[in-house]
């Protein structure tokens, strides 16, 4: 038939979204509950509506039509028709210009109106009111493309889990800052993709990186008014396009498909972090973007009055996963990003909320089962974020073989122990050795728990060590945002100082809570810039700040912070060369064939601890070796503001001991010096010692 001067067929409703053969174009979306849905067509450059087009069919709840005239570059959306009944879950409005939840790119970022809401503003939306207003001329239009791409020789990394070393980062920060790389392309997956951004990394030595969101997302009105932005990203709205403002050319989106292959070329693997667990629209008094005007009483999970939202994220929403057609979705945005865009994993922001129905979390919920079970997605790297908002959802321990997990009771218990605090050894000893008492279950593995200090949300390593309490005043909202437990210690002056006792002891402290994740059992995760000390001024919370304060600077590193990227890369090295330190088995339950380990738990004395030194919570201290037929590793902690001597001599006879890792001096070597064990071997305070010896 004829709409408009467009020829339009019945199409598919197979596969969804806007799909290019070659020959036209197959628009498909899914909508239980509308009465009509119209495909809007738009100028090149998304001012003007050139056609709007009700598509001809409905299957299986997926409305489709096929235009033979449409080609890759055409802009659209869709206005969706259907009762307006907030009372019921449903907040249909055709006056509203709607995203294509399976887009693969947005043309433009939004303009804030009022003609965004669904309701008048001035009214409460869980009230009927009804906007009448066209949004289009304020919206982001989608845009069909054109997928095909020549890989050439890509080849994923592939590493094994035990030998991966994480670094999160995020795409404008790791090169605004970088004047090697030209200003067109800074801050940019272009940027990125520059072989002198990716150098860093290869210096470094990590083996991955895992970027902060770059899933299509929009500043948030509020933020957007105080001059402010979502730095960060966690307010999705496409889960197939890119984020536009990381597109450097606003369009090409090849340069996304070419950071990752330069990524590989460089043998470092690409984790992307994504939202799956809430979107950009927030809660009922919330815009009309796409999900709310499409369906909302199938994308979103409802409260008991149907006019409010079921919300265990904090931002307003819950997208619903135990609907089929948006577990659908998300699988298949998951795919997308591995099969086409060739990414290597993902970490899942408040991934408990992956795994709820409604106050209950398990881990055989349906969407942990289907990625469990499907064959592209049980092969990458899954990550949890393990926690959200809702009840019981703090699940650290609880996600199913096949994930590994943030464990924010590492980094709590290593901040704390270095800090000083009392009653520490336990949790120390217990975190080293893979934190087997939350992982060591259905036959998971050490890597399971990926081990921090810092991350993007909270301290960086430097402030951890430089500030008590964190100062968020540049976020506008009067310091009460963020963290107020950050268990951190300023070593005697709250923030910068020229204190070269201060500074040294600063120094000390975050080698030492470095070399602690570097040489604990389970996966590390390092923070862009801890490597040279970056600071956010006290800031523990800095999603709004697209400043220097988040951006990495590559220019201006100190003598003291290029020892440090020194004696980090140095302990990354001799983390890959040594299997001790990132054993592929809980080392209390070695597999059948594997050299066995053992563990023996040292006092200062040289003798075994006992139960009544655990218990002792003034101790500061602990040793311990790790012992095979090959090799023996002695390890030693001291947290004490002073220097504590061990007896090793009962160990001195067994070979030419050497010492690897020396956190007072910044000692990190495979090769190591001589040690002398006859002699009572000092640990200097607020510090950690690495000994080896290979049996004569």
């Amino acid at each position: 038939m004829q709409v408009q001067g467009y020829r339009v067929r019945e199409g598919s409703p197979f596969p969804l979204g806007a799909t290019w053969d070659g020959s036209g174009v197959n628009f498909a979306l899914f909508s239980a509950n509308a009465t009509k849905v119209e495909l809007c067509l738009f100028d090149a450059n998304g001012r003007r509506e050139t056609a709007r087009i009700p598509l001809p069919e409905y299957t299986h709840e997926v409305w489709h039509g096929y235009l033979p005239e449409v080609r890759p570059g055409q802009l659209y959306g869709y206005r969706v028709h259907g009762p307006y009944e907030p009372q019921s879950g449903h907040r249909f409005n055709p006056n509203k210009l709607l995203l294509d939840p399976y887009a693969k790119q947005f043309n433009t970022e939004i303009r804030w109106h009022d003609s965004v809401f669904g309701y008048r503003i001035g009214h409460r939306a869980e009230d009927l009111s009804f906007d009448r207003r066209n949004s289009a001329f304020v919206m982001p239009k989608c845009v069909v493309v054109d997928p095909a791409v020549t890989w050439g020789p890509d080849i994923r990394p592939a590493h094994p889990w035990a030998e991966t070393i994480i670094y999160e980062a995020h795409v404008k920060g790791l090169t605004a800052l970088n004047r090697d790389i030209p200003d067109q392309f800074r801050g940019t997956f272009a940027g990125l993709a520059d072989p002198r951004a990716i150098d860093h990394l290869v210096k470094l030595g990590v083996t991955a990186v895992e970027l902060m969101p770059v899933q299509a997302f929009f500043d948030d009105r509020y933020l957007i008014e105080k001059n402010l932005t979502n730095y960060w990203g966690y307010n999705t709205v496409g889960f197939f396009a890119p984020a536009t403002r990381y597109l450097s050319s606003g369009s090409d989106l090849h340069e996304f498909k070419l950071m990752v292959r330069r990524l590989h070329e460089a043998n470092i693997e690409v984790i992307l972090d994504v939202v799956y667990n809430h979107t950009a629209e927030g809660n009922q008094m919330g815009p009309t973007l796409s999900f709310r005007g499409i369906d909302n009483a199938s994308y979103y999970i409802l409260a008991d009055d149907p006019r409010y939202y079921y919300d265990t994220t904090g931002c307003g929403n819950t997208v619903n996963l135990k609907h089929n057609r948006v577990l659908q979705m998300v699988m298949d945005s998951l795919r997308y990003w591995v099969e086409t865009c060739h990414v290597d994993g993902f970490r899942f922001d408040l991934a408990s909320s992956l795994g709820r129905d409604r106050d209950t979390f398990s881990s055989d919920a349906t969407f942990l089962d289907a990625v469990r079970q499907d064959p592209v997605l049980s092969r990458v790297k899954l990550i949890a974020e393990p926690w959200d908002t809702g009840p019981y959802g703090y699940q650290v321990g609880n996600f199913p073989p096949g994930w590994a997990e943030w464990n924010d009771q590492y980094r709590d218990t290593i901040r704390s122990y270095w800090k000083g605090d009392a009653g520490q050894i336990g949790g120390l000893s217990a975190h080293l050795m893979g934190s087997a008492g939350l992982f060591d279950k259905r036959g998971r593995r050490p890597w399971a728990s990926v081990n921090f200090i810092t991350a993007h949300d909270g301290f960086t390593l430097m402030d951890t060590v430089s500030y008590n309490d964190k100062h968020n005043e540049a976020n506008g909202e009067g310091n009460n945002d963020g963290h107020d437990d950050n268990k951190s210690w300023n070593c005697g002056a709250e923030g910068p100082t020229d204190d070269e006792e201060i500074l040294d002891l600063r120094d000390r402290l975050r080698r030492a809570m470095a070399a602690t994740m570097l040489l604990s059992q389970g996966t590390p995760m390092m923070l862009m810039g801890d490597e040279i000390g970056r600071t956010q001024d006290g800031n523990n919370n800095t999603y709004c700040q697209d400043t220097p304060l988040n951006w990495l600077d590559l220019e201006n590193v100190s003598e003291r912070d290029q020892d440090f990227f020194d004696f980090i890369s140095a302990m990354i090295s001799l983390r890959k060369s040594c299997l001790l330190f990132r054993y592929p088995n809980f080392i209390h339950k070695t597999a059948e064939g594997k050299d066995p380990i053992d563990v023996e738990w040292l006092r200062p004395d040289g003798k075994p601890m006992q139960e009544e030194d655990w218990e002792n919570g003034e101790s500061r201290t602990l040793g311990f070796l790790l012992d095979t037929e090959e090799l023996k590793t002695i390890m030693l902690f001291n947290a004490h503001f002073e220097t504590v001597p061990f007896d090793l001599g009962a160990f001195a006879d067994a070979g030419d001991w050497s010492l690897l890792v020396d956190t007072a001096t910044g000692l990190a070597t495979r090769v190591g010096i001589p040690a002398d064990l006859s002699e009572p071997y000092p640990v200097e305070g607020r510090s950690l010692k690495v000994l080896e010896v290979r049996p004569k």
